[in-house]
């Protein structure tokens, strides 16, 4: 009986362009596949548990004989391709109404409001942009005024950046939830602001820091994390699943400061007698490198992960089960710096689960809260599990 689901989450890992790629101009996106022909990739733990032998991976290497894990990838339902609705949706809640995009920037109106509620005499930027591009631009002038730097992305995004030295991690935190409260209003209808704080002396070293805090949008219905809980079991929160879920749903929540403190942080407590779930966001992928364009640190990246896998296993109990997969796509090859519409793998591992199970192109990401719930013999939500599939 599994008694533990551990969550993994490669911020960003995406395995090929969605069928609805075009309608989001994310056509030709495919994260594995534009670091793998732009480096010398090597991912020999997760080419063990089946990562290549995915269907249509376009990926010119041979597929593991025999593959260790089940292996598949899962298609996106919700309308979107950010972290939020990513998890939300394999988590079992799929958002059938789209956050508001500012392709054109944020309105007068909006930007006048904010000013209003947080009482800042001003502010910087309202463009759409890359945030280190924008911390360039912006950052020195942000010096001299104190006003905050105000920008959007592709995604429903209001994202405020300021110097810790300017404006106070607290205190920037303290506009975001501001901000969180106004952008809820229907004719804004925003998913997500963003606490972007940084540190540096001028435009050549600017660089953002770990205490960024991410304020989503309430409006996501359960999710496994509530019913998990509910159950009496333990849901531990890592790295930025916190911010993703509002807190809701978790018995223990842990900051993390980057990919390798996550990837330490998991282990420590699958070391510990819990039941129920890990579910563990590594964020690095996406916020240093995919949105970077750094097509060789999200190699390194990723590598430095596949190294660990070896070690995440062994402290694995029987009764685990391990689930590595992504919320959406950030191809660092592609000239775009925001997100992409894209497949996202699935690789699947446990004691007792049979070895080179094809787990096919799943039709939602939500197969994977299906089936850790129908593990635990708890409700379901959205979703269809592979729990047969993959069960001795």
């Amino acid at each position: 009986m599994i008694k533990r689901a551990i969550v993994m989450v490669l911020d960003s890992f995406g395995v090929g362009e969605l069928p609805d790629a075009k309608e989001y101009g994310d056509e030709g996106s495919n994260t594995l596949r534009g670091i793998y022909n732009n480096t010398k990739l090597d991912l020999p733990n997760m080419k063990k548990l089946g990562l290549y032998n995915i269907q249509d991976i376009d990926i010119n290497i041979d597929k593991e004989e025999n593959p260790m894990g089940a292996f598949g990838k899962a298609k996106e339902q919700s309308v979107g391709k950010n972290s939020p609705v990513g998890h939300w949706e394999m988590s079992g809640f799929i958002l059938k109404n789209g956050f508001k995009t500012y392709p054109n920037a944020f309105p007068k109106k909006l930007v006048e409001e904010f000013i209003h509620k947080t009482g800042v005499k001003g502010i910087l930027c309202n463009e759409v942009g890359s945030g280190t591009e924008i911390l360039k631009r912006f950052g020195e002038e942000h010096m001299s005024t104190g006003y905050p730097i105000i920008y959007t992305s592709a995604d429903s995004v209001f994202q405020i950046a300021a110097h810790e030295d300017i404006i106070s991690v607290p205190k920037l935190y303290e506009l975001c939830k501001i901000a969180r409260e106004m952008l809820n209003k229907p004719e804004y209808n925003i998913g997500t602001v963003i606490a972007r704080p940084f540190i540096g002396d001028n435009e050549t070293n600017f660089t953002r820091t770990y205490n960024r805090k991410d304020f989503e949008s309430e409006t996501f219905g359960r999710t496994m994390l509530d019913v998990i809980k509910e159950n009496g079991k333990d849901v531990i929160a890592i790295g930025k699943i916190q911010d993703l879920f509002s807190g809701r749903g978790m018995t223990k929540m842990i900051h993390t400061k980057g990919n390798e403190d996550g990837i330490e942080k998991t282990m420590e407590e699958i070391k510990q007698d819990t039941q129920g779930l890990i579910y563990t966001n590594l964020v690095d992928f996406d916020m240093l490198y995919g949105h970077r364009n750094n097509i060789e640190g999200y190699a390194k990246a990723l590598e430095y992960f596949d190294s660990k896998l070896p070690e995440i296993i062994s402290n694995m109990k029987e009764t685990d089960i391990l689930i590595i997969t992504a919320d959406h796509g950030n191809d660092p090859s592609t000239p775009s710096t925001d997100h992409d519409r894209e497949y996202v793998p699935i690789l699947v591992y446990g004691e007792q689960l049979k070895q080179g199970i094809d787990l096919g192109v799943r039709t939602t990401f939500a197969d994977i809260s299906a089936t850790i719930l129908d593990m635990f013999h708890m409700p379901q939500l959205e979703g269809i599990s592979f729990k047969n599939e993959i069960t001795k």
